[in-house]
């Protein structure tokens, strides 16, 4: 099973891979993200790499059949902006850069956390439901654990495709990762509170190798209901960006 199986040009059929962790009739927003980093990499011209991905999400997004579109919105020789959505539920931003090989020396740490073969398994939050988001990808914490408190490094993979029939590519790797920073580090009791991101920003120097991503990730929370987690992202070989997301934070 994939995460989604295309049923025309821009219409997508969600499984049950996608649900999230609050409701059972609800995505994790880490699918639909790809979906829509999927959507701004079918229309980049050659060349373009995708720099920055800002999302909004207005709503929680269905179970149920999306329409996805994408538009090219300003077009420069070396800076592009692409526009992706899946309305009304969730909009995106993607900032496009032109690359060219050998135009600066390389400027970036090596590995800085435990390989996932160093990393190991460890329990998921008690959902209620067997199958979801939790079950479509495999996760191994460098430290931390999702039913422990505070910063976590956590290395995630795809059990499946995205879409069905289709490759994964490294983009759509990362970004149905990176909207997780909030659940691997979180600091409340998962029964007794929400921590819901309204937001996700994901900024990358260069896309991953390979198929693990792995989030490095701290949450800071606020009396008043707002929160902030931030992550930076690594691939095997060293780090390649961060994430960033604001939350609502209330009584479950």
């Amino acid at each position: 099973m994939a995460f989604y199986r295309q049923l025309a040009e821009d219409t997508y059929e969600s499984t049950e891979l996608t649900r999230g962790p609050w409701d059972a009739e609800s995505q994790h927003a880490g699918p639909p993200a790809a979906l829509l980093a999927r959507a701004v990499e079918q229309i980049a011209r050659p060349g373009l790499r995708i720099a920055r991905l800002t999302y909004d999400i207005a709503r929680r997004v269905p179970i149920a059949p999306l329409t996805v579109t994408a538009s090219m919105v300003r077009e420069g020789r070396s800076i592009c902006v692409a526009q992706a959505a899946i309305e009304p539920y969730m909009r995106c931003t993607a900032l496009l850069i032109r690359t060219a090989p050998e135009v600066a020396p390389a400027m970036a740490a090596g590995p800085l956390v435990l390989p996932p073969s160093a990393s190991q398994h460890e329990p998921f939050f008690d959902v209620g439901w067997d199958t979801g988001y939790h079950t479509g990808m495999e996760v191994k914490f460098a430290s931390g654990s999702f039913l422990g408190k505070g910063p976590a490094t956590a290395w995630m993979r795809m059990r499946s495709p995205l879409v069905e029939g289709f490759d994964v590519s490294p983009v759509q790797r990362v970004c149905i990762a990176a909207d997780s920073g909030n659940g691997v580090s979180n600091v409340l009791d998962f029964s007794q509170h929400l921590f819901i991101n309204a937001d996700l920003t994901v900024h990358l120097a260069r896309y991953p190798l390979g198929e693990w991503v792995c989030l490095q990730a701290s949450t800071m929370i606020q009396s008043d209901g707002i929160g902030l987690s931030d992550t930076m992202l690594h691939d095997e070989q060293g780090p390649i960006g961060r994430s960033v997301q604001s939350l609502f934070v209330g009584p479950r």
